[in-house]
């Protein structure tokens, strides 16, 4: 089991080991632990104290965001940005929280946590609305370019439409559509979680935290909006480029017929001409294969004729 605690007093950080935490009687004690095994599950119910119920939620192998009030305590779970490029969604953290001390748990790497806890060491977290406010505040600011960024790429496939390859644009416009969808399941949770522990009647959460938490939830809701539009847009552009597709796919068959109509009879006097057998027509005068080759010229210019006058060709 890994992981690290700190004391916070008077503004003062002290690391502490894991062991000695939950007998410390500082005015905010938070507990990390970095790995999700049945060792820290002992850890939480034998050292920590905690229920069961508290537990599980804890180490739930998968979960999404979402707050309850547990006896004394609230439960919330926030996602974010890990470092890790290879995970294809966002990391979790959970964390339970009561007057004085903080537990969280993450199973995967978060960007956030690194943040949260230097801003820890430097005296810049007094209680546990503060602790988790700072949680809420770290990973809305970090997932807020990274939407934005989404919407920038969009707005480049919609205006490459006519001017690009339709096919590599409709890989791009699907892996747009594919991470706004990612993390649309998790934004729309993550504000109501955010809503409701703010309105939670827990005396530790102070009126300048809820307001923290408030203004987090408002930051989630409008990335959670713009999410869902980006989403709607790339399915419409989507469903454009394939429209395009199609026309271009039509396009080419329409010139593939125009050709094997011209060449059709061109192919049927070839043919017929050349088959090795006596009594073709004209077969021996030496004017034959200059008016055939005439004739050929004709029936083609006359066909494409055909086909331009009808704006068959377009």
């Amino acid at each position: 089991m890994s992981g690290f605690a700190f004391a916070v007093e008077g503004g003062v950080a002290t690391e502490l080991p894991l062991g000695e935490a939950p007998e410390h009687s500082a005015g905010l004690v938070w507990v990390h632990l970095t790995v999700n095994d049945e060792e820290a599950q002992r850890w939480l119910g034998g050292a920590a104290g905690l229920p069961d119920y508290v537990i599980d939620a804890l180490t739930a192998v998968e979960s999404r965001p979402r707050c309850d009030q547990m006896g004394a305590g609230a439960f919330i779970n926030l996602r974010g940005p890990s470092p890790d490029p290879a995970l294809n969604e966002l990391a979790s953290v959970r964390i339970y929280a009561l007057a004085g001390r903080v537990y969280s748990v993450t199973r995967r790497a978060l960007n956030a946590l690194g943040e949260v806890k230097a801003l820890v060491k430097a005296g810049g977290v007094a209680d546990p609305g503060d602790l988790i406010a700072e949680f809420a505040i770290a990973i809305t600011a970090e997932l807020d370019p990274i939407v934005a960024d989404l919407g920038d790429q969009l707005d480049e496939c919609e205006s490459a439409i006519e001017a690009s390859n339709a096919f590599e644009l409709r890989r791009r416009v699907a892996r747009v559509r594919s991470e706004a969808i990612q993390y649309r399941r998790f934004l729309f949770p993550q504000r109501a979680a955010l809503d409701k522990l703010a309105a939670l009647p827990c005396a530790w959460l102070h009126d300048d935290d809820r307001q923290h938490l408030a203004t987090a939830a408002d930051r989630a809701a409008r990335m959670a909006e713009e999410v869902e539009s980006i989403r709607e847009r790339a399915g419409l552009t989507h469903e454009s480029l394939t429209d395009l597709r199609a026309e271009l796919i039509d396009q080419r068959s329409l010139i593939i017929a125009i050709a094997a109509m011209v060449f059709l009879p061109l192919t049927f006097i070839t043919g017929l001409y050349g088959m090795n057998v006596h009594g073709l027509p004209y077969a021996q005068e030496p004017w034959a294969f200059d008016a055939i080759s005439a004739i050929c010229a004709l029936i083609a210019v006359g066909i494409t004729a055909y086909f331009i006058w009808r704006h068959w060709t377009r």
